[in-house]
């Protein structure tokens, strides 16, 4: 169950470093939502068995020339690494998390389902069918064995070792977009059972801020964003998410979680458009409300080039319809 690793972001965005692999000690007590020293604590007592799950410390050269390759800034002497892998061990030792209850809880659910379903081997019946076998075994084979054998040649080469991190990053690319693009066409050739049920927006509308928050999250996760990040709060300036698109364009989201009778204005706007294009720099900019916004506040947008996300669009995207900024 360990290999399991994609439970992470099931049950929350996990962020990871610019080198897209690791974490650090305080982004592990962010995800489980713990204080530091209870990661420290549990690292103390079960370091063994962390370490053969990737856990290390890097120190001396290791570190600077970490920083180097990942632009991870750090004045600290040494550094506390954990691969998504070992943060999931994590999951299964912490005990005084929710989170870390419902990434155990989900695994023996997804365990027990495993044992009881039946066992099919269907025989492809006709050319769709063999194509999703294909992008399966292509995608298998990327994030089983392309990836993992970078990484290891990562590990033990000096001289190539940014050129090996850019081809990983290459592949990695490739693994999610055939993810996306198989996702996308499932929903094409089904049956269209995916459209808004009734009380999908009532749902959102009982949501507090953090919760619809991180529910965006998650619908920029399914779409192939990367490196998401909730920072909604006191000191966010004016963006509540931060990440990266599937082809990794700089991306940001404000987020409102409006009554439906209530309209983003254009003031609303201007504010974002100031903390997306100067204070971030953001490449792509979505404005996501549960309420409409006014024609003033949509015309704003759309000559700043910030993606208005309404209620009704809000809808469809909750329903599984992709936002097409995000492809």
């Amino acid at each position: 169950m360990l290999d399991r690793t994609d439970v992470l972001d099931k049950v929350k965005a996990l962020s990871l470093l610019p080198d897209g692999m690791h974490v650090t000690t305080a982004m592990v007590a962010a995800y489980f939502e713990v204080s530091r020293k209870a990661i420290e604590s549990l690292v103390l007592d079960h370091r063994e068995e962390l370490v053969a799950n990737g856990y290390r410390v890097l120190a001396g050269t290791e570190l600077t020339s970490f920083k180097e390759v990942s632009g991870f800034q750090s004045r600290s002497r040494s550094l506390a690494l954990y691969p998504r892998r070992a943060v999931l061990n994590v999951a299964m030792l912490l005990r005084d998390s929710e989170v870390a209850r419902q990434v155990r809880v989900y695994l023996l659910d997804m365990e027990y389902l495993a044992r009881t379903q039946p066992v099919e081997n269907p025989t492809p019946t006709d050319l769709g069918d063999l194509d999703d076998r294909i992008d399966q075994r292509i995608t298998h084979i990327l994030g089983k064995t392309v990836v993992p054998m970078f990484n290891a040649l990562i590990e033990t080469s000096g001289d190539h070792r940014k050129e090996l991190i850019a081809l990983r990053a290459g592949v990695q690319r490739i693994e999610r977009r055939l993810h996306q693009h198989h996702a996308r066409l499932k929903r094409l050739e089904g049956i269209r059972d995916d459209r808004p049920a009734i009380g999908v927006m009532a749902a959102m509308d009982a949501m507090n801020g953090r919760t619809f928050e991180r529910h965006i999250a998650k619908l920029l996760i399914r779409d192939g964003c990367t490196n998401v990040v909730v920072q909604g709060g006191h000191g966010d300036r004016g963006v509540d998410i931060i990440g990266l698109t599937a082809d990794g364009r700089r991306l940001v989201v404000q987020c409102k979680r409006f009554a439906p009778c209530l309209n983003i204005t254009s003031p609303d706007v201007q504010k974002f458009i100031g903390a997306a294009k100067v204070l971030y720099s953001a490449d792509v900019a979505l404005y996501v409300a549960t309420c409409p916004f006014t024609a003033a506040a949509l015309d704003i947008a759309a000559e700043a080039g910030i993606i208005s996300v309404h209620r009704g669009k809000l809808e469809d995207w909750s329903a599984g319809e992709p936002l097409k900024v995000l492809e």
